[in-house]
């Protein structure tokens, strides 16, 4: 039997990651699947064959695209090219929407079938993608409660399998053990620093977070800051935001992510995937997010969803504070802090809300269901 081929297109970090567990899912079955496309560190772990890094992909806001453009060319013809001359079973895109609808045009016509794994946010804004992803996409699979239903009444085939996030967030370590292991003092109050996992995003937000942090440092004797580093970000590209001129000191850790995470008491993120890996955690946190003027301008005419967090978004209720564009300052971030430092009722009211969102994200075995699908969207059994 020849060896099953298949093209995975992820263009940032939380489609890499989730990719990856797809993929990982896919071989548990599949194991001689031959898999390519793009992606990054965590799809190169799954022997994925790298036609384009998408670390050079990694922008966000319809201004900041303009500056990719060669980028995004480049990518296009590469993964045009493989799809033309050596064509896979599966075409598989995560997210990434402007982008990969244009792939999955170029699939269409070359009569490759098309999964699209991780739904654009179409329910958010520019909900006439919807048309575009019934056109294009064989089958859908979605990774929000709310989602299904919304494609299902625009005549999308759509599965719902679950949030990834609740296999893959997984501590190895107690609060106790990760104190210990980074000689962090036992009563300390542990501060998370989550600036985002792209370069921009770091020059926008670090500074302001440092700001907080300083604030915080000034009043709280006792307390801690921690700072996971992204693969995706060098330790040049948060020195040049500011933490080496910082006055306060902040531990950089480059592993144990999620233990880093769970250990925190609080934390300060960027908007974004990080947010629902901290409600899993159960970390109570302040979301923050800046972007260009003209980006911020546009996209509040565009964009129909009624929160910006996705913890937010997942219960249809503000549980999470966010502080965006203006608001996203060093003073307001300290006060919103602050107030849900340990012992606060602020702290317990968001520690239940948070307990709803884990509800409302699935009981796992996400990545095992796109597996299936996937299957089913190429004609195969699961064990070939």
């Amino acid at each position: 039997m020849s060896t099953p081929r298949i093209m995975v297109v992820a263009g940032e970090a939380s489609g890499d990651l989730h990719g990856a567990h797809l993929v990982s899912a896919i071989k548990k079955y599949l194991p001689h699947v031959s898999v390519c496309g793009m992606g990054g560190t965590e799809l190169r772990r799954q022997g994925m064959e790298i036609l384009y890094d998408a670390a050079k992909m990694a922008v966000v806001g319809l201004i900041e695209v303009i500056t990719h453009l060669k980028d995004i060319r480049q990518a296009q013809n590469i993964l045009f090219h493989e799809l033309r001359d050596n064509p896979p079973q599966l075409l598989i895109l995560i997210d990434y929407p402007d982008f990969n609808l244009m792939l999955a045009a170029k699939a269409k016509k070359l009569g490759i079938p098309v999964f699209y794994y991780i739904s654009p946010q179409v329910w958010a804004w520019r909900s006439g993608r919807v048309k575009k992803i019934g056109r294009l996409v064989d089958r859908m699979a979605v990774i929000l409660p709310f989602e299904k239903q919304f494609y299902q009444d625009r005549g999308v085939t759509v599965d719902y399998v679950g949030h990834p996030l609740m296999d893959s967030v997984k501590t190895s370590l107690t609060r106790a053990e990760f104190r210990e292991k980074h000689s962090i003092k036992k009563d300390a109050v542990v501060v998370g620093i989550l600036p985002g996992s792209r370069k921009k995003e770091i020059r926008s937000m670090l500074p302001i977070f440092l700001e907080a942090a300083v604030h915080l440092q000034n009043k709280y004797a006792d307390i801690t800051f921690l700072l996971p580093q992204a693969s995706s970000i060098s330790r040049e590209d948060l020195d040049q935001a500011g933490l080496s001129d910082c006055p306060v000191t902040v531990k950089v850790i480059t592993e144990d992510r999620y233990n880093l995470m769970a250990s925190c008491d609080l934390a300060m993120a960027a908007s974004g995937t990080v947010t629902l890996e901290l409600a899993i955690l159960n970390v109570p946190m302040v979301v923050s997010y800046r972007m260009s003027s003209l980006t911020y301008l546009l996209g509040r005419r565009l964009i129909k969803a009624k929160y910006a967090s996705l913890v937010n978004l997942v219960v249809d209720r503000k549980i999470v504070p966010e502080l965006l564009q203006d608001e996203a300052t060093a003073d307001n971030i300290f006060a919103a802090l602050e107030s849900l430092w340990p012992g606060s009722k602020e702290r317990e009211t968001m520690l239940a809300g948070l307990s709803d969102v884990r509800k409302n994200l699935g009981k796992g075995g996400a990545s095992d269901k796109a597996a299936r699908v996937v299957f089913e969207t190429m004609g195969l059994s699961q064990r070939q």
